[in-house]
Parts: structure tokens; C-alpha cells; sequence
């Protein structure tokens, strides 16, 4: 057997550290150089670009493929900011499209999202990607991830929102691996976290999904409510 250096010593205990290290951005301060800006009155205040990419959900889409935009999470949490951040100037952006995956996603993510200069981007497309193979997937999020990280843009991931079809209760249902997943993404690149489906697995448990429910896989006006509800703490 060769001898181990010192250096490779170093090496591997520096993957370890990282990875034992390993976290989800702090709700508390991620976004502390975006709350400044928001908090900023004119004439020294800039517009904040918020980039919501993803599928039919961000989208607001609900039943019989009707778009309900201003019951969607992104404009709801528009009003909760505006609430917050009254001399604020933001731009809520949707480039999401309904029935996308992330694969997809990622093909058009410098196209249709770094081009609008964005100051924070949400990755919401667990609830498609459920049809595709999880590695695939998991490349095509770290592309994501990695461009925006390369231009120094903040990242928020969302894990899904429910389909009732599928009994989010039940620990070996298909999106929970995708979840589990998107969990882990936001360890290893330090980006934000938006967790709605664990409070969403409450609801299921208690048997009151179809009240947060426009369909069998887009949520109402309540529903989105919860999104926001897991958004809110990057912002406050």
C-alpha cells in the first residue's frame, strides 16, 4: 500500500468537514443584501427582480386549465412584500410553463431567466420532475443552481406541492425522493430553502388537502398561501 501525504490527508478531511458542514442557507441573513435594497427609499432605491421558474404551479395555473396569476404564489407574495417593503420597487417575473420539468427548465434557464438580471430565482418544478429519472433531474438543478451561482444571484428551492392523486402521507410515494433531493441540493450549495410540503403532508394527514386544493394537482388561493408562508422567513 502507498504511503498517504499529508496533503491527501487534508483533502479528505476537508470533503468531510464540508460535507458534515453542509447546510441550507440561514433564513435570517441569505437574502440580507436584497432586504437592504428593499428597505432602500428613492432616490436610492433600485428595482428587485424576482424570477419564479418552473411549472404550472408558479404559473397559477388551477382548474380547467384556467390561470388564476394574481392568486399564485409569486404575485400573493408580491402583496406580503409590498406589505413589508412599502418604498420597495420589485418585479415578480414568471417564466414558468406548465407541464415543464426541470430538464426542460434547464435548457431555456439562461434564455428565458438569467436575462432578466434577477436579484433572487425560485426553482419550483418537483412536482413534474416526478416523471423523469432523479439523477437526470438532480444535473439539471445543479445546472441551475451553478449558473446562478456563478453571477452571484440567489437561489430559493421549493420542494412540491401535493397532487392527490398521490398520498404525500405515505413515505414511499414518488415525490418523495424528489423532495428529499431538493433538500439536499439546498445543503450542498448553501442556497435557500421554501419547504411547503411538509406542512402540506399535515394537511394530507389530517384530511383536509382538498381545501387548499383549485385541482387535483394545482392549489387554490389557500394553498399557495402556504408557499408563501415558507418564502416569507428570507424576507422578514
Amino acid at each position: 500500500m502507498k504511503n498517504i501525504t499529508v496533503k491527501t490527508i487534508l483533502f479528505i478531511l476537508s470533503v468531510f468537514y464540508t460535507q458534515a458542514h453542509a447546510q441550507i442557507a440561514d433564513p435570517a441573513d441569505y437574502l440580507s443584501d436584497v432586504k437592504k435594497e428593499l428597505n432602500a427609499v428613492w432616490p436610492k432605491n433600485r428595482t428587485i427582480n424576482l424570477v419564479f421558474h418552473g411549472h404550472s404551479v408558479p404559473s397559477g395555473y388551477g382548474d380547467n386549465h384556467e390561470v388564476h396569476t394574481l392568486e399564485a404564489y409569486p404575485n400573493l407574495l408580491l402583496k406580503t412584500l409590498k406589505e413589508k417593503y412599502p418604498y420597495a420597487v420589485i418585479n415578480v417575473i414568471v417564466t414558468a410553463i406548465g407541464g415543464e420539468g426541470a430538464i426542460r427548465g434547464q435548457a431555456r434557464f439562461e434564455q428565458d431567466v438569467l436575462t432578466h438580471k434577477p436579484d433572487v430565482i425560485f426553482i419550483d418544478y418537483a412536482l413534474n420532475d416526478r416523471f423523469s429519472p432523479l439523477e437526470k433531474v438532480k444535473e439539471a438543478w445543479e445546472k441551475m443552481i451553478q449558473s446562478a451561482q456563478a453571477k452571484n444571484i440567489k437561489v430559493i428551492l421549493l420542494t412540491p406541492t401535493p397532487d392527490q392523486r398521490i398520498d404525500i402521507g405515505d413515505p414511499a410515494n414518488p415525490l418523495d425522493p424528489y423532495s428529499e433531493q431538493i433538500k439536499s441540493l439546498a445543503k450542498d450549495y448553501k442556497t435557500g430553502l421554501a419547504d411547503p410540503y411538509t406542512p402540506f403532508k399535515k394537511i394530507v394527514k389530517e384530511g383536509n388537502v382538498s381545501g387548499y386544493m383549485a385541482s387535483i394537482n394545482h392549489p387554490n388561493k389557500d394553498g399557495h398561501m402556504i408557499i408563501v408562508e415558507a418564502i416569507k422567513p428570507y424576507f422578514y
